[in-house]
């Protein structure tokens, strides 16, 4: 009944068909389709730059930088993170090695880490990162070169489009054939190959995006924007998932105008993001439900009108009386769970929209990102307000078990270099 009293619950977000799809589809090829012979022997051969030069990746190192870098690595699910050698990642044509500066502790990666999503592992998590540019890979076309200068800052999404599969020539950089195909199904990126191998074994590991909890990435250029110098990489590392998520679900599956109703139900990054982006939107009315009075608290500070503590209050009924009996234009749920996912249902209007954004794939790196940047470099996006918390390197895996536990208010980022 409550289904059909909301007229449209968008397919396009995750939790949904599609990407339950997917993850469905794609899950039993985890190991088998990713060839660790292959990745050994591209590994230890030899390669020609854009000027001719034969460089061998396994002594492959920046100019006039170390040979070798530190990273996070998942090995197997409820185990602790490690942090291991790796040989210098490589780009390859139309990649660029970054500088890790920070990354944002997501629960997609809490997910990975806990089994709960499927991915390949050994894996490098982290998907949310600021940092500096360092070097194009070889055949890098000129006008990408010229975006992003050796030295630029910049900040990457967590999906990072390929540019030229049969959705981003569309401009649907959100749907990316190969970031689904490839990076997701697989953890390495659109060749088929991961960047990343352990010092000394040579061992391949995985990468969730670009494996972001490391002191360098390899990143897709179409998944990149240039970071001003007036925005912080600490706080603006959210840009790339909590922030980015929380436009794409605003702005393209609800399609937020001015003077709606929104109810956001779960008051975490993403769904403290969503409010802001509900205010930046024009909203007006903005229902912020979570059980933590302090979330709650802090979500008045991001634009919320109204908060409702569903462990004491019927959030749904409260809902409606907010709304006149009517319910809200568009309910969006950012925790994942059935419970508030059915709350999300039924706090709609007919009509009306339930949008379910955990790990939502709404998000357009190329159009997007640049305006998420704009708005954080005016202050209509508070990034100061969201980040609540900063972590060194050595404390990433603490980071994610203090997630787990709902001791995190609003998003933690751990600083890299």
């Amino acid at each position: 009944m409550a289904f059909r009293r909301s007229s449209l619950l968008l397919h396009r977000v995750i939790g949904s068909s599609r990407t339950a799809a997917v993850y469905s589809s794609y899950s039993s090829l985890l190991r088998d389709s990713f060839n660790y012979s292959d990745c050994r022997r591209w590994y230890s051969s030899s390669e020609s730059d854009s000027k001719g030069t034969t460089m061998s990746a396994a002594g492959y190192h920046v100019s006039n930088g170390p040979a070798y870098m530190r990273g996070a690595v998942f090995w197997e699910p409820n185990k602790p993170l490690t942090f291991e050698d790796f040989e210098m990642p490589r780009p390859k044509a139309n990649e660029i090695l970054i500088k890790t500066k920070a990354c944002g502790v997501c629960h997609s990666d809490l997910h990975v880490i806990k089994g709960e999503l499927p991915f390949a592992s050994p894996c490098v998590v982290g998907h949310e990162i600021t940092g500096e540019v360092v070097e194009h890979g070889p055949l890098t076309d000129s006008k990408i070169i010229e975006r992003f200068p050796v030295g630029s800052q910049v900040v990457g999404a967590f999906i990072m489009p390929c540019g030229s599969c049969f959705f981003c020539s569309k401009g649907q950089d959100d749907l990316c054939e190969s970031f689904f195909a490839y990076n997701r199904a697989k953890g390495t990126l659109y060749d088929g190959e991961t960047r990343l191998f352990l010092r000394g074994s040579g061992k391949p590991v995985y990468m969730y995006s670009m494996g972001g909890l490391a002191e360098f990435c390899v990143v897709p250029a179409h998944g990149l924007a240039v970071l001003p110098n007036s925005l912080p990489y600490t706080e603006s590392a959210i840009l790339g998932c909590a922030v980015f998520t929380a436009y794409g679900a605003m702005a393209h599956a609800a399609q937020v105008h001015p003077g709606d109703a929104i109810a956001v139900i779960g008051i975490g990054g993403v769904g403290s993001s969503c409010l802001q982006i509900a205010r930046a939107f024009g909203a007006s009315e903005i229902i912020a439900v979570d059980v933590q009075d302090e979330k709650l608290q802090k979500a008045k500070t991001f634009g919320a009108t109204h908060a409702i503590n569903a462990r004491t209050e019927d959030a749904v009924a409260k809902i409606k009386e907010i709304t006149g009996g009517r319910g809200v234009d568009v309910a969006v749920e950012a925790l994942g769970r059935p419970q508030t996912f059915s709350q999300c249902v039924q706090s709609v209007r007919d009509g009306g929209k339930a949008i379910k954004v955990i790990g939502s794939y709404g998000g357009r790196a190329r159009q997007d990102l640049p305006k998420l940047i704009k708005l954080a470099e005016r202050g209509i996006f508070n990034l100061d307000a969201a980040v609540s918390r900063k972590c060194k390197f050595e404390e990433a895996g603490q980071a994610y078990k203090d997630l787990d536990e709902g001791s995190i208010v609003g998003r933690a980022v751990v600083e890299i270099m």
